[in-house]
C-alpha cells in the first residue's frame, strides 16, 4: 500500500453516501480532501467531523453541471489545499422509469450531471492531476469515476441511465489509454445496490417497485465502495486496477 501522505483529493457529490464515505476513508490515508457538493450546510459539518479527527478537509459548495462552478472548485482545492492527485467524480444522480411517457427533464438532469459533470470536472483537473503524477513521491495520480452495474447491463426501465453510466466506462476507457504513458490511471467502480439516497429521487411508483427489488436483500453500504476507493488509489505506481464491478452478495443482476 502506498501512503496519501502529502496528497490531495478532490470527491464530488460528498455530502453523502458513498462521496462522503470516501472523503473520510482517503483522509484517514493521509490525504487532504476537497469536498464539493451543492448542500453546503452538510460539507461544513463533513470537514468539521474529519478535522477533529486531525485531518484536513475543505468544503466547496459546487454544482458541477455548471462548468464554471467545476472549474471553480477544482481551481479553489488547488490555491487552499496546495495541489492536487486524486479526483474521485462522484456526483450522480439515478432516475429510473420507462422511457414511455417519461418526463425527460429527469434525462436532462442525469446527462448533465452524471455525463456532463463528470468530464468538466475531470477536465479541469487534468492539467494539476498530471502535474501531480510527475512530481508526486507516489509517482502518479487518479482518477475514479463511479458508474454502475448499470454502466454493464441494461434493463427495461433503466435506459437513460444506462446511456450516462455505459458512457462513464467509455470515456474512461478512452481516459485511461490517453494518460497510461503519463501515470495518470483511471479507475472505474461499478457498484450494485447500496443503501444510500439515491432512491430518495425518484418518481412514486418507481421508487416503491425500486426498493421492492432489494428488500430482500442485505445491501452495499456507502463504506464498502469507498474501501474499494481508497484501495484502488493506494496500489504502488506500477499498478493500475482500471475496473471494480461490487455487489452485494446477494444480488443477482
Amino acid at each position: 500500500m502506498t501512503s496519501l501522505d502529502g496528497t490531495v483529493a478532490l470527491v464530488t457529490g460528498a455530502s453523502s453516501g458513498i462521496g462522503e464515505a470516501t472523503a473520510r476513508a482517503l483522509a484517514a490515508q493521509g490525504a487532504k480532501v476537497a469536498v464539493a457538493a451543492r448542500r453546503l450546510d452538510r460539507l461544513e459539518k463533513l470537514a468539521s467531523e474529519i478535522g477533529a479527527e486531525g485531518q484536513t478537509a475543505l468544503a466547496i459548495e459546487s454544482d458541477v453541471t455548471d462548468q464554471g462552478q467545476a472549474i471553480a472548485a477544482v481551481e479553489r482545492t488547488v490555491d487552499e489545499l496546495g495541489r492536487l492527485d486524486i479526483v474521485v467524480n462522484n456526483a450522480g444522480q439515478m432516475l429510473l422509469g420507462p422511457i414511455e411517457d417519461a418526463p425527460t427533464e429527469e434525462w436532462d438532469r442525469m446527462i448533465d450531471l452524471n455525463l456532463k459533470g463528470l468530464i468538466k470536472t475531470t477536465h479541469a483537473a487534468l492539467p494539476h492531476l498530471l502535474a501531480a503524477a510527475e512530481d508526486s513521491g507516489r509517482g502518479c495520480a487518479d482518477v475514479v469515476n463511479i458508474s454502475s452495474v448499470a454502466g454493464r447491463i441494461a434493463r427495461s426501465g433503466s435506459g437513460v441511465y444506462n446511456l450516462t453510466k455505459f458512457g462513464v466506462g467509455a470515456f474512461s476507457e478512452s481516459f485511461r489509454q490517453e494518460f497510461a504513458e503519463r501515470r495518470l490511471r483511471s479507475t472505474i467502480i461499478e457498484p450494485g445496490a447500496v443503501d444510500t439516497e439515491l432512491t430518495d429521487h425518484l418518481r412514486e411508483g418507481v421508487r416503491e417497485k425500486t426498493r421492492e427489488r432489494f428488500a430482500d436483500i442485505e445491501m452495499l453500504q456507502a463504506e464498502d465502495i469507498a474501501d474499494a476507493i481508497a484501495y484502488a488509489v493506494t496500489r504502488p505506481r506500477h499498478v493500475s486496477l482500471n475496473e471494480i464491478l461490487i455487489r452485494p452478495t446477494e444480488q443477482v443482476g
